[in-house]
């Protein structure tokens, strides 16, 4: 047989081995009916039962009868109406502070707790991806540790470390635990060490090729941290950053532990205090309205960079 003839004949057989793949891929990847069916019933049970409850605070916030507590089923509650929504912005609560100041002072936690620990996470992480010193596999077992710990263990002595940096000159006294500067400490101690471990298992999936090459064309230790790692690390840094971002916002015990002045409340407080003796007072209008409010801007944030975190949540699953 020539040559041309056994490549053609070689060919048929790759085609029609191929073609057998492809109807084997597709025969297996048709569901029967019946099974169809059953599928799309549990998954639209699932979303039920995961947007009902959303679906009744939002109504329950537009009801302007301000219950005591909910009466019945009013998904669509007679009257609806934005009043509630008007008074929790005006004034969330009896303390003389706004729904602005409160998520000023949530705003400040939040920012500054997710930079500072992706900032000093990202460079640790590089670190122990990519460097090799005494004490390394030790202090990734310190790390680890530390992230196992429940953040409540820590509050007791990080009360006590930062109760000790007071300054008083003349009328000025400022206590660093009883302010948000101290909090934001607080918060970034407890963020860190998820920062580092995350930030370390994304890098260890970046090709050491690549940091090769830019080392033969001459870039420094740095430039290959800043020009190459870290545009690579874009998405697990988003995902670390707003992860970071949203336990900041959300933080309620380091905050009702160490802040004493109202005017440092935040948001998570202030919704706690909302809540009447055994609930029984409790204006839920109000407080679905304010629930609402609170949880908007990390929905805003999440979907402006939906692409970039589920990226960062996606890749790294397979390593190679």
């Amino acid at each position: 047989m020539t040559a041309p003839a056994t490549r053609a004949t070689t060919s048929r057989f790759l085609l029609r081995g191929l073609a057998g793949q492809k109807a084997a891929g597709s025969e297996e990847r048709r569901l029967p009916i019946g099974r169809q069916i059953l599928t799309q019933i549990v998954l639209l049970l699932i979303t039920f039962t995961v947007l009902f409850p959303l679906v009744w605070v939002v109504s329950m916030s537009l009801d302007p009868r301000n219950l005591a507590r909910p009466d019945g089923l009013n998904l669509i509650p007679p009257g609806a109406s934005l009043d509630a929504y008007a008074r929790v912005i005006a004034q969330p609560t009896s303390n003389p502070i706004s729904f602005v100041d409160l998520a000023l002072n949530s705003l400040k936690i939040a920012i500054g707790s997710s930079v500072v620990a992706v900032s000093i996470g990202i460079i640790a992480a590089y670190a122990f991806s990519r460097l090799h010193f005494r004490g390394r596999e030790v202090l990734m077992i310190a790390v680890l540790g530390v992230l196992m710990l429940p953040s409540v263990a820590t509050i007791i002595p990080l009360f006590i470390f930062l109760n000790q940096f007071k300054i008083e000159f003349g009328d000025l006294s400022f206590n660093l635990r009883a302010s948000l500067l101290g909090v934001t400490l607080a918060v970034i101690s407890a963020q860190l060490p998820f920062a580092i471990w995350n930030l370390k298992g994304y890098l260890d999936t970046i090709p050491k090729d690549l940091e090769e090459a830019a080392a033969v064309d001459g870039a420094s230790q740095n430039q290959i941290f800043r020009k190459v790692v870290l545009p690579l690390a874009i998405p697990a840094i988003a995902v670390t950053g707003f992860l970071g971002f949203l336990g900041g916002w959300t933080e309620y015990l380091t905050v009702a532990l160490f802040v004493t002045d109202v005017k440092d409340w935040t948001l998570s407080l202030a919704l706690n205090s909302m809540v009447g003796q055994f609930a029984r007072t409790t204006n839920w209008s109000q407080f679905a309205a304010f629930s609402i409010l609170f949880a908007l801007p990390v929905s805003v944030v999440f979907f402006v960079f939906q692409r970039y975190l589920v990226g960062g949540l996606a890749v790294g699953g397979v390593k190679g």
